[in-house]
């Protein structure tokens, strides 16, 4: 019942972004279709400096920026932005399934922006059947490690502009899931430093458990932005990172879906849905919460609790951390240091 009243009632009431992004640097990933689009449209029309548009396909990229730039262009601070010479939207590649592609990207960022205002972490994705990439199962690389090995590259950047921008706090968003809620994570009673192991374990996940391994590798997300906030409390840190569930929203996330899985989820999006428009309005939201948001989960742009197995399991949090900066440091050494 929370689910439906969230879709079919909270809805409606979620805000219309209107804040000015005059001036501001913001990278949106994902965002050739669906949420990461809708975002990007807002951040446009509402006049942000530069948009970065991150997308694993450039074709594909371009062409939303060309829909982007057309549907914002009338726009009243679109319009002054674009007066002024000072909007531009960029389409840079980057590919969640590959730490290569992923740290040459986090380079980019370093290299090429003044400032980093916003940093929209939200590609994703829901893969019908297992698979690997970077020798873990793919939605475990896409949705955790290099959402967290992104996170960790942008970093120094966010920090940089706090640094020099007078009363500019950054904000990191991750694009999590009320889908967390959905499993009971048998694999914590692992061993240390073998959660992940049992996570990635094909005779487990890819098996008659199957349909929680989506669930997982966002309540992994969770547990992780709950722990760079116990590392480093808001009072201390000059960047916020939070989390924004975007509820259950007309996108290309489930694309892979076949058989009846598509068509019972083609059904329960055809009656609850929200539009990919609807849905990013949480997400720009979670922007402009601020140091309160700082380790939080947002559900309808309120501050909410997660599931229970996050509340419940903090020694579970504290192993998966080490677990997931253990990783981290073996794609790229340091790398931990800049959270």
């Amino acid at each position: 019942m929370g689910f439906l009243n969230s879709q079919l009632v909270e809805t409606s009431k979620l805000p219309y972004p209107s804040s000015s992004y005059a001036g501001q640097t913001i990278v949106v990933t994902g965002s050739n279709t669906g949420l990461g689009k809708e975002a990007a449209r807002h951040y446009a029309r509402l006049g942000a400096a530069r948009l970065i548009l991150a997308v694993r396909n450039l074709e594909k990229g371009h062409a939303a920026k060309e829909e982007i730039l057309a549907t914002t262009a009338t726009t009243t601070a679109a319009a002054a932005a674009a007066v002024k010479g000072s909007m531009a939207i960029d389409v840079w590649e980057l590919d969640m399934a590959q730490y290569a592609s992923v740290q040459a990207f986090g380079a980019r960022v370093d290299d090429e922006l003044e400032r980093l205002d916003i940093f929209h972490a939200n590609a994703g994705l829901v893969c019908p059947k297992y698979s690997t990439a970077e020798d873990n199962e793919t939605m475990v690389t896409v949705n955790y490690i290099s959402t967290f090995l992104l996170a960790a590259l942008v970093m120094p950047r966010m920090k940089a502009t706090a640094a020099r921008f007078q009363g500019i706090r950054p904000t990191l968003i991750i694009t999590s899931s009320g889908a967390h809620e959905h499993t009971k994570f048998p694999q914590m009673s692992a061993a240390d430093n073998n959660i992940l192991a049992a996570v990635n374990d094909p005779n487990y996940a890819g098996g008659a458990h199957w349909k929680e391994q989506y669930p997982v590798s966002k309540l992994l997300g969770v547990f992780a932005v709950r722990s760079i906030a116990k590392e480093h409390p808001a009072d201390a840190y000059q960047v916020t990172v939070n989390l924004a569930n975007p509820g259950l929203c007309h996108s290309d996330l489930a694309r892979g879906a076949e058989g009846f899985q598509r068509v019972a989820f083609s059904l329960m999006k055809a009656a609850v849905a929200r539009t990919a428009e609807q849905g990013s309005r949480t997400l720009v939201d979670a922007g402009v919460q601020g140091a309160k948001s700082h380790g939080q989960y947002l559900d309808n742009c309120r501050i909410a609790l997660p599931s229970a197995v996050v509340l419940q399991n903090g020694e579970v949090q504290d192993r998966l951390w080490v677990e997931l900066k253990a990783t981290l440091e073996a794609i790229q050494p340091g790398v931990t240091s800049n959270f």
